[in-house]
């Protein structure tokens, strides 16, 4: 009899290229799933900040600038917002102020929510005002 070539992949070949394809996969798959997680928190993030910007340029514009605090939530309930005024006072010993009836106010917004992790996030911005001295 005379002997036949053998064609065709063997039962070891096989099981190789699965567990070569299994690996790559499940590389592929961590990275994507790491790329869509960064992808929801910058985007949170994002959201956040536009809410502090738009918390902060409202300061003194409704109402006069006062000191003190107001609260709230974004209108899907996502977003926590704190927004505080207080008098700015320099701490440096530059030795007395002189007199003005305008007075430095120091707004800072701060914004709270919930990450796609399950961990509580925040970010927070200030700035200066020049309002009237009560």
């Amino acid at each position: 009899m005379r002997a036949r070539k053998q064609t065709g992949f063997t039962l070891l070949e096989v099981v190789i290229a699965f567990v070569v394809l299994a690996l790559t996969l499940s590389v592929v798959f961590e990275i994507f799933s790491t790329w869509l997680a960064r992808t929801s928190d910058l985007s949170d993030r994002s959201q956040a900040l536009a809410i502090a910007r738009s918390r902060l340029a409202g300061v003194g514009i409704e109402e006069g600038l006062k000191e003190g605090e107001a609260r709230g939530e974004s209108g899907d309930r996502r977003y926590a917002w704190a927004v505080r005024v207080e008098r700015y006072s320099d701490q440096s010993d530059a030795g007395p102020t002189p007199r003005s009836t305008y007075s430095l106010y120091r707004a800072e917004a701060r914004v709270k929510w919930r990450g796609v992790d399950g961990r509580e996030r925040e970010i927070a911005l200030s700035n200066l005002h020049l309002g009237p001295r009560i």
